[in-house]
């Protein structure tokens, strides 16, 4: 039977909840001597090692959504999500991610060793937890079948030139991640007409991403991190511009830069490098590493705003699902069975 091909989705942070407590233990705890690794390096800078804050005996919302918590957590995770994807079943076409995801993606591309992505993965959210500068609020342009609302997006885009300090952070499928200082974050939510009882969602432990009040970060982590930990990457890489970085002739310096300066400072475009993946490399299915679920509907959406294999809504995306899955999230337990080798 021929392999299907594959887009690999790196998570950023936030997916790691009190569902995910244990998700390295239950799914990698063989994978002693690449947790030992990363384990050594939080250890030799005095944070509590991965394995320590995997196997806590209660989920502590207050310590594992910290950025010097999370990022690491969530890159051990994803990273070694990624090696248990059965090759022989699946061709990995190209490979992205959402946010912090990105880091991920450049180790699962070969960009960075597994240990060198998690040095960047580990430094950047240290840095950022040190300075926390801002926060995020998410809410949503699309409706219950994840349809755009007409004029929505356009609606919530103008808050942005309306509001002083208020920026666009991710473009994340049918939502929008605002980003801004706290008094820009609050007028942003006064404004915001409630959504149910979820939206608008103050993300919790979470700075103003992919704005410009990170450049202080991006500059200690320039300082931190030398371009030569970067090599060419092994296969294709999109990035949060939906720009292609291709094995054996990609500019490293250029890969440092944006991945330290624009990336940090510039608004995320995930439905963009979600919308190159499958324009330019027709996917049969949608991998998205664990731990967590979430990132699966912004996925989808992106593939009902683009028309992809024929989508239009989320109940055809639930029924296609249920049929012939086009999105395989490693977080799920059926769809891990198919993704991964036994």
């Amino acid at each position: 039977m021929a392999r299907k091909t594959a887009l690999v989705v790196a998570p950023g942070r936030g997916t790691y909840n009190k569902t995910e407590l244990g998700y390295l233990h239950n799914f990698h705890g063989a994978r002693a001597t690449l947790i030992g690794d990363f384990d050594a390096e939080r250890a030799a800078k005095g944070q509590e090692t991965i394995s320590a804050l995997d196997g806590a005996e209660r989920y502590s919302a207050a310590k594992l959504t910290r950025g010097d918590n999370a990022s690491g957590l969530i890159y051990a995770c994803a990273y070694a999500d990624f090696l248990t994807i059965d090759h022989g079943a699946f061709d990995i076409v190209a490979v992205t991610g959402n946010s912090m995801g990105w880091y991920t993606a450049l180790a699962c591309a070969g960009a960075l060793t597994p240990q060198d992505g998690f040095t960047v993965v580990n430094t950047m959210g240290t840095l950022m937890q040190e300075a926390l500068i801002g926060g995020q609020t998410l809410y949503p342009f699309v409706d219950d079948e994840w349809q755009e609302i007409p004029n929505k997006r356009a609606e919530l885009l103008s808050l942005i030139d309306a509001i002083p300090g208020l920026y666009l952070s991710i473009d994340l499928g049918g939502m929008i991640v605002f980003g801004g200082d706290n008094e820009s974050l609050k007028e942003a939510e006064r404004r915001l007409a409630p959504v149910g009882s979820r939206f608008p969602l103050r993300l919790t432990n979470h700075a103003a991403f992919h704005t410009h009040l990170q450049e202080p970060v991006s500059r200690r982590g320039k300082a931190a991190l030398p371009a030569s930990l970067f090599a060419q990457p092994e296969r294709p890489l999109i990035d949060g511009r939906g720009t292609i970085w291709f094995p054996k002739s990609s500019d490293l310096a250029a890969l440092w830069d944006y991945t330290l300066g624009h990336q940090v400072t510039e608004p995320y475009g995930f439905t963009a490098a979600i919308t190159t993946g499958i324009r330019e490399f027709a996917p049969d299915v949608i991998i998205i590493l664990g731990p967590g679920t979430t990132l699966g509907g912004a996925v989808a959406q992106t593939l009902i705003a683009r028309g992809w294999r024929g989508l239009t809504s989320k109940s055809g995306f639930m029924m296609r699902q249920a049929s012939d899955p086009l999105v395989l999230s490693l977080g799920i337990a059926e769809q891990r069975a198919v993704a991964v080798h036994g």
